[in-house]
């Protein structure tokens, strides 16, 4: 979506001809409960809110977004869950809680994570956001990469570091407390630009092999769901690629053809989604943690949910670093990085505490595991899917021992954020519904 548009002009804002809801694309919130029962694509929110899926919006089947008593979630009273779902969904509809976050220099801050930074806007808990998001790597291609909103947090948001990521918040969502957990769904995802970056880094996995530091800009067709590389240069600007938002000026003569065609099946995602740290003072935004931060799982898109566990009041949510596509281990060091908008749902969950980030995806729960050593970011991602099932499945730890060794798949997140990530997948399918399941 282009800097100038209106997020909201493209949203059912009138009187619905079929529900006869009135307001914003909130007013069709309320409807998409009904999915079950009546599956009329017309009242379904995703007619608004993207081109992807209809069943990208309803992907998340947990906490209060269950939709129906058939739920394979974690372990609550459905009836109560949907609602908690309807009174959530008529609260937006009434209160017309849509909310605007523009990547703006006030709006965003630059390589830190901060639990005494002041929130820039907040909300209810179900409100939905349409946020926009930057790269720190705008700089690579600053002629195909930026434009004037861009240009301005580059020029204005001169304290950065130690990390180097642009993130926009915080947001403070009204009721959260310390112990809670937030849950936010990705309903829509777009690019902001038509093109990205990709960087053989210093910090890539294989940088002893290959000595240098080198560009390759991608261009993306949002149309298509693809990205192509367009050209790439060794980098030169600096001895290395050390200097946050360092911007590269273009130079025609510098950039290479590329040899090979090859087209990327594009999955844009946030690889920073996090909420304010426990720790107090200015934390890196490189290495993930219990926080969230830079997780850089390439499934947190459109569809999807996290959960994140809240150390502090009011959660201060923030998102950054988004990617349009990525591989699990994020190799060479980055993934395409392009700024994007997205919206998103954000709830306040009581009953759902946990202490390390989860991701919900349409066919998995996935844990997640964060240290320098690899094995032991491994160990971390297996404890908390332990921790899972016995928690929200109520299964014994031999039972559930069992099931994540036949069952489970685990992968390697990242290689490339100081503290490595590993994650395991746990197929929602292997639970029996009602009345297999006893």
């Amino acid at each position: 979506m282009p800097e100038h548009s209106d997020p909201q002009s493209h949203l059912h804002s009138s009187s619905c001809p079929h529900c006869g809801a009135k307001g914003g694309a909130s007013a069709q919130l309320s409807d998409s409960v009904e999915l079950e029962e009546s599956d009329n694509p017309a009242h379904h929110p995703s007619q608004f809110l993207s081109k992807q899926s209809r069943r990208a919006f309803l992907a998340s089947l947990g906490a209060a977004t269950a939709l129906s008593t058939n739920m394979i979630g974690f372990l609550r009273n459905p009836q109560e869950a949907k609602a908690q779902t309807l009174q959530a969904a008529d609260s937006i509809r009434d209160a017309g809680n849509i909310h605007i976050l523009k990547a703006t220099p006030e709006n965003c801050f630059w390589g830190f994570f901060d639990k005494d930074l002041p929130p820039v806007m907040t909300i209810d808990s179900g409100d939905i956001v349409y946020v926009e998001a930057l790269t720190h790597h705008a700089g690579d291609a600053p002629d195909l990469l930026m434009d004037d909103g861009v240009r301005a947090v580059y020029e204005k948001v001169t304290d950065r570091g130690p990390g180097v990521h642009i993130m926009t918040g915080p947001i403070a969502v009204r009721g959260a407390e310390v112990g809670d957990t937030l849950m936010v769904r990705v309903l829509k995802t777009q690019p902001r630009l038509a093109y990205g970056s990709n960087i053989a880094a210093n910090w890539g996995y294989l940088y002893d092999s290959f000595k240098k530091e080198r560009i390759t800009i991608y261009k993306i067709d949002a149309e298509a769901n693809l990205a192509e590389p367009a050209f790439a240069y060794d980098f030169k600007g600096r001895p290395v690629y050390d200097t946050p938002g360092f911007i590269t000026a273009p130079d025609a003569s510098a950039r290479e053809v590329i040899k090979t065609k090859v087209a990327i099946p594009m999955r844009p995602h946030f690889g920073v989604m996090g909420v304010a740290p426990q720790e107090s003072g200015r934390i890196n935004s490189i290495p993930p943690g219990a926080f969230g931060g830079n997780i850089d799982n390439w499934r947190n898109g459109a569809g999807a949910t996290m959960y994140y566990p809240v150390f502090n009041r009011g959660a201060n949510f923030y998102v950054g670093d988004t990617h349009m596509a990525q591989g699990d281990a994020e190799l060479s060091g980055t993934a395409i990085e392009a700024s994007m908008n997205a919206y998103l749902q954000i709830f306040v969950i009581k009953d759902f505490p946990i202490t390390n980030p989860i991701m919900e995806t349409e066919t998995h729960w996935i844990t997640h595991g964060f240290n320098e050593d690899l094995n032991k970011a491994m160990r971390q991602s297996a404890d908390q899917m332990l921790s899972f099932l016995q928690t929200k499945r109520s299964m014994s730890a031999d039972e559930a021992y069992s099931l994540i060794s036949v069952a489970v798949d685990f992968s390697v997140t990242q290689v490339v954020d100081i503290r490595r990530g590993c994650h395991a997948a746990l197929p929602k399918n292997v639970f029996l519904p009602a009345p297999y399941s006893t």
